[in-house]
């Protein structure tokens, strides 16, 4: 399941997402986050999938995949909307014990939830899967630039995020041949209670984190055998070019928050 994650990998391409400038699509990935909070009824949900939709289209990447990336997260997902059932109260009560009451607004505040973690995922991963690593750190510079003033290490930061992002895949994959080698050797990572489950994946975080350090080690020896001393001074092989289509991007991000207050209760 894991290596069904999409979060952090990159498919090559060349449709209208992918040729838009970094800095246009990180912006509109967080601002997607924040809007999204807008919504407040099935009209804005609607409009915020359609949304979505169109810009998965515009990725040239088939809708499938985005679905099959947002399984793995499904478990947590449905725990979130539970809660939200179960504790929320408001409107017809349809079945009360204790604590637990399952009312007509919990019900309806879990499929919003539902819909708005769904689509968060799809943005996000959207994000990661036309932008390369390198593209991503550029963005994150950029757009991070004013703070040098202050003497915030703007180039670290940003370095530091892309490389964390570029990490989460390989890290997946090696839980992946990780758990199938314990599996090999006769570990059930479902079998007992929740204790006994718990123990279950001490096998695969102890591994994982030596493997973790010792790529972090190898990494900062690599840049340090090329010389590598900061961002001071360095040039840009990849110069971050904003276009007509990142302009015409934002001003779809600005009628769907039109469209939003439009269509709010």
């Amino acid at each position: 399941m894991l290596e069904k994650l999409l979060f952090g990998r990159y498919i090559q391409g060349s449709s209208y997402v992918h040729k838009m400038d970094p800095r246009a699509k990180l912006i509109g990935a967080f601002y997607f986050i924040v809007v999204i909070f807008l919504a407040n009824n099935w009209s804005t949900y609607l409009a915020m999938a359609l949304f979505t939709v169109l810009c998965v289209y515009l990725s040239d990447i088939p809708l499938k995949v985005f679905i099959n990336g947002v399984k793995p997260l499904i478990w947590l997902i449905l725990f979130t909307v539970i809660l939200q059932v179960l504790f929320t109260t408001g409107g017809e009560s349809y079945f009360s014990f204790g604590v637990i009451n399952i009312t007509s607004f919990g019900l309806l505040n879990g499929a919003f939830i539902f819909m708005r973690f769904v689509l968060i995922i799809f943005m996000s991963t959207l994000l990661t899967l036309t932008t390369m690593p390198l593209s991503l750190t550029d963005a994150i510079e950029s757009l991070l630039g004013p703070l040098k003033r202050f003497k915030v290490p703007v180039h670290e930061l940003a370095l530091m995020l892309s490389i964390a992002l570029r990490f989460v895949p390989t890290l997946m994959d090696e839980a992946s041949k990780i758990m199938n080698a314990q599996r090999a050797r006769g570990v059930d990572f479902g079998e007992g209670n929740i204790i006994q489950q718990m123990k279950a994946v001490t096998p695969i975080l102890v591994p994982l984190f030596v493997s973790s350090f010792n790529r972090a080690d190898e990494l900062a020896n690599a840049m340090e055998a090329r010389g590598y001393q900061g961002g001071e001074g360095r040039t840009k092989y990849r110069e971050l070019n904003w276009q007509l289509r990142d302009t015409i991007a934002m001003l779809a991000f600005v009628a769907l928050t039109a469209l939003l207050f439009f269509l709010r209760n």
